[in-house]
């Protein structure tokens, strides 16, 4: 495969940065205490009226559906930022298809489009937690297929106003109008893909964004699916322009490497050991585990201005990517730390990073 990674996301007039998040509601590590659901939501609107003042692009909000997590309507809380900001894109991060009603999910989002002057976007996924899929009767069984005939249902819902469809899981469509109409022509519809090659393929195949979930290892290991994306789409006729890809991982900047490390490691730690260690006999992460998964040749987006700097530009040249948003806001971190990581990467590494791919 010899794709030219630099030629391929020439729809976006500047490489955008942003952010992402969950809001998680992990207990201190400190006194134990969870911060309440009203004050996280709060501390998410806060967060992206400054990136939105700050200079960044896009601010995406994930869905979860337990008592460890303050979001489970993602259209509601992005409505509320979408009245507190001015220019930023707002998007699902990730939307769980497959337990979803495509047509309420539209509207949801159509109508946030509105209220936000033409700023709302979706990413869809199949989702790594499965706690709606019990909460909503669907069957893990039928994992792939609902995802495959939902996803179908939502890339339609988006270029016809009336349709007749029908599917296996949702009742069937006869001439349905669908209302309303977002401001923009059509909503974009990203794919999340965790790191299999069948999601790639099929991202490539719709001719749609794929949004490429990076929380560990190097980057290297990757390419070959970001590859194969752009690969399986021009095979299928689609425009290269559109076969953009998006980046997401965790990240932290502070003034220096060794103070960023330092800083974000507890809450990291404390995250992973919430909703991976905790219950099954697995300690935190060590120091020395965290460190090594945060050097420079890592995608962990963890360290001063112009280690990020570096970070991307290498990854720029791997993936020809059009978007980068990070997750900060883990496992209990003080808002006011994530507050000064998100303002040195809008006025520290931002600048630098759009001067060097506008080149």
């Amino acid at each position: 495969m010899n794709i030219e990674p630099k030629q391929a996301d020439v729809t976006a007039s500047r490489f955008e940065l942003g952010l992402y998040t969950f809001g998680d509601l992990v207990p201190s590590q400190d006194d134990g205490r969870r911060i309440s659901a009203r004050q996280r939501l709060q501390e998410m609107v806060d967060a992206a009226v400054l990136a939105d003042e700050s200079g960044l692009d896009i601010f995406g909000v994930g869905e979860h559906h337990n008592l460890d997590f303050a979001v489970s309507s993602t259209s509601v809380i992005l409505a509320a930022i979408a009245q507190a900001t001015k220019r930023i894109k707002l998007t699902s991060a990730t939307t769980v298809l497959s337990t979803i009603d495509p047509v309420r999910l539209f509207e949801d989002f159509s109508t946030l489009d509105l209220v936000s002057g033409g700023r709302a976007e979706i990413i869809a996924g199949r989702g790594a937690f499965v706690d709606s899929f019990p909460l909503f009767g669907y069957r893990l069984d039928d994992y792939h297929r609902l995802f495959t005939e939902k996803l179908d249902l939502l890339l339609k819902l988006g270029k016809e106003e009336r349709i007749t469809w029908s599917g296996q899981f949702r009742s069937a469509l006869n001439d349905a109008e669908i209302s309303p109409r977002p401001l923009q022509p059509e909503i974009p519809v990203w794919i999340g893909v965790g790191g299999t090659p069948e999601s790639a393929v099929n991202a490539g195949k719709l001719g749609v964004g794929m949004a490429l979930a990076l929380l560990g290892g190097e980057p290297e290991r990757v390419k070959p699916l970001v590859d194969l994306f752009r690969l399986t789409g021009r095979d299928h006729g689609h425009d290269s322009s559109k076969l953009r890809v998006a980046v997401s991982s965790h990240g932290y900047v502070a003034e220096t490497s060794q103070q960023a490390r330092d800083e974000f490691y507890p809450y990291y730690s404390q995250y992973f050991y919430q909703f991976s260690g905790k219950g099954t006999g697995r300690g935190r992460i060590p120091r020395s585990d965290f460190d090594y998964s945060a050097r420079q040749a890592t995608v962990l987006a963890v360290g001063s201005p112009q280690q990020l700097i570096e970070k991307i530009l290498h990854q720029h040249e791997l993936f020809g990517h059009s978007r980068l948003m990070l997750q900060m806001d883990i496992g209990g971190m003080p808002y006011e730390k994530v507050a000064k990581s998100i303002e040195l990467l809008a006025t520290k590494v931002a600048p630098v990073v759009r001067r060097e791919l506008a080149k």
